[in-house]
């Protein structure tokens, strides 16, 4: 099973941290965070990766090259400018195959076993949610308890940015630039989509001071 690294946006949020640094090459713990993600999806038995690249794309791509020195394959999806997740995924499908295939935000940092992602299922979309952090209250899906996920409907959890997913859900769009969100409620819509609630660590690093935060963290650790 291949994975897919979402790698390619502005990181408008971090400057001036991002000017001359992509966001996913921000260190938390003397590592950088994408760095991170390859390991524990190499770990887990991930057979390749595939990392999408916009902003700073050639920085990146020459930080972490074909993947040789972490032990797992890494093709290279470069955008130019950045197509949203289900833009950059639909760019990508060359590279990713016909089988379904885990995706996960180079910008997050979780605990998560990542090896669940290997796990057979039927539906086409399965999210991994977490409890609403304070900068995002209001959630995004409702989880039910037979783990199916629905949207319009309360009480809502957050989406992790990890999911798996079968890339026929893509291949139908346009080339361009195109959001994650209608995909995901369209599974929804159809009972195509499940879920799994992650109760342990999970930080989004979307702002300078949580990266403060979570590199204390990491350096106490």
């Amino acid at each position: 099973m291949k994975a897919m690294i979402l790698a390619a946006g502005y990181g408008k949020r971090m400057r001036p941290l991002t000017d001359h640094t992509p966001k996913p090459l921000l260190q938390a713990g003397g590592k950088a965070l994408i760095e991170y993600h390859i390991e524990a999806l190499r770990d887990a038995g991930f057979a390749s990766l595939v990392i999408n690249s916009g902003w700073l794309g050639d920085t990146l791509a020459e930080a972490l090259g074909d993947g040789s020195r972490y032990g797992i394959p890494i093709a290279w999806s470069h955008e130019g400018t950045p197509l949203e997740t289900a833009g950059g995924i639909k760019r990508a499908l060359p590279l990713l195959g016909d089988a379904p295939f885990a995706l996960i935000n180079g910008d997050i940092w979780t605990d998560y076993d990542v090896s669940r992602l290997l796990i057979q299922r039927d539906d086409p979309v399965h999210l991994v949610l977490v409890d609403n952090p304070p900068h995002h209250p209001q959630g995004d899906f409702h989880l039910t308890d037979t783990a199916r996920l629905r949207d319009n409907t309360d009480p809502r959890l957050t989406y992790a940015g990890i999911g798996r997913f079968d890339p026929a859900l893509f291949a139908a769009l346009p080339e361009g630039e195109a959001k994650l969100a209608p995909v995901l409620r369209q599974a929804m819509a159809r009972d195509a989509a499940s879920g799994e609630h992650h109760r342990g660590q999970w930080w989004d690093i979307g702002t300078p001071e949580r990266l403060d935060e979570l590199d204390r963290l990491l350096t106490q650790r």
